[in-house]
């Protein structure tokens, strides 16, 4: 029970990574709050069906909105022991054809969310030993594919973000960091399997477990470990890193293992 009487918020938490570390949250005692603008989150509290998890329903867009649901958290446990910023977007489209507005919706999610909902929860942070953990993704700042120009500046700017705000926050007894995924089996990587190939998405996704060195995708709760030790004392002197969980995907210098 290393999360014992944490209090934790969750952005996105109610599918897909984020449901990975809110189940891990719960599984080492941590109250954990989601934030999410999913219709779902009343379907994963229930099926949760956990006394120790609540949900707010919000745009992390919404700078005041935030504001006041964070304030409400903070009044209620006094303290905001973890904040997972989990929720993002991505849709690709190549740069070229991107309209403005493609653009701004990346942006304004992946990192002015991000940013609104640390803002607002810092306060409730400072010298109580709290933890920040950011996902950023391998996708920008180690690689990228053919339309991702706009996801992969966010998710890199992630990790620009995470450093230095570890920079300015230590001396609060706050430590940031980031997780960056490679391939882990998420409804968003199914809609972008089922975009490639309608007929038959599972081929995608069988076609990118091949190309990994583990011959398969990670799983949220594989994500969700790794969330919970950074989350932990058991990551004290760790702070201000990017932790890459990809199965080997980015290890191979060639197209063909072996080459």
């Amino acid at each position: 029970m290393k999360l014992e009487n944490k209090i934790a918020i969750v952005t996105g938490g109610a599918m897909g990574n984020g449901l990975g570390v809110v189940k891990t949250f719960l599984k080492y005692g941590a109250k954990v709050i989601i934030l999410d603008y999913s219709n779902e989150i009343e379907n994963t509290k229930r099926e949760l069906n956990n006394h120790n998890v609540e949900g707010y329903f919000v745009d992390i867009r919404d700078k005041e909105k935030v504001t006041s649901i964070i304030n409400e958290v903070g009044a209620k446990y006094g303290q905001i022991d973890i904040l997972v910023n989990n929720a993002g977007v991505c849709k690709l489209v190549k740069f070229e054809d991107m309209t403005d507005e493609e653009r701004d919706f990346h942006f304004n999610i992946n990192i002015n969310g991000t940013w609104n909902v640390t803002k607002a929860s810092l306060p409730y942070m400072k010298n109580i030993n709290a933890s920040i953990i950011n996902l950023s993704s391998v996708t920008g700042p180690m690689v990228a594919d053919s339309g991702e120009v706009a996801y992969a500046t966010t998710k890199a700017a992630i990790l620009g973000f995470t450093k230095s705000l570890a920079a300015e926050l230590v001396e609060y007894n706050i430590r940031v960091n980031a997780i960056m995924p490679g391939y882990i089996r998420t409804p968003m990587v199914d809609n972008m399997a089922k975009l490639s190939s309608p007929d038959n998405p599972e081929s995608v996704v069988d076609g990118i477990a091949k190309a990994i060195p583990m011959k398969r995708l990670g799983t949220i709760e594989e994500l969700g470990e790794l969330a919970a030790f950074l989350a932990s004392q058991e990551s004290s002197y760790i702070t201000a890193q990017g932790i890459v969980i990809d199965g080997g995907s980015t290890l191979p210098e060639t197209m063909t293992m072996g080459v």
